[in-house]
């Protein structure tokens, strides 16, 4: 069950944000974990197919795109894991890990400390 909590600021009549308070049954919280177990592995397996290409002594650089054209196949793969999860989803994965490492980039080329660690928590 999914309950709205209305938690947003008010710019005129409008409501700009709601929160969604979650109260998953056994079974949704069982597959919740599951999807995120599924999306771990996919990001996990992205990220270690970049450190391999880096640290190949090509030093190739893959993108999202690359490996977004790798889902089909991977789906195919492993239709019981990633193969039920929607496509949408394991590309907005994908994306992230492609975020992420366009972030620490811009810190390095920057001059900046490339932590991986968030900071300020």
């Amino acid at each position: 069950m999914i309950k709205r909590a209305n938690v947003g600021k008010w710019v005129g009549r409008m409501i700009r944000a709601y929160k969604f308070l979650m109260r998953p049954t056994v079974g949704q919280a069982a597959a919740l974990g599951e999807m995120l177990r599924d999306h771990c592995s996919l990001y996990n397996g992205a990220l270690q197919e970049r450190r391999d290409a880096y640290q190949h002594a090509s030093r190739t650089s893959i993108k999202y795109g690359q490996q977004s054209a790798q889902l089909k196949d991977i789906r195919a793969f492993d239709p019981e894991r990633q193969g039920r999860w929607s496509f949408s989803s394991q590309q907005a994965t994908l994306r992230r890990l492609d975020k992420a490492f366009a972030a620490f980039f811009r810190r390095v080329k920057a001059g900046e400390n490339p932590d991986t660690r968030a900071s300020g928590a």
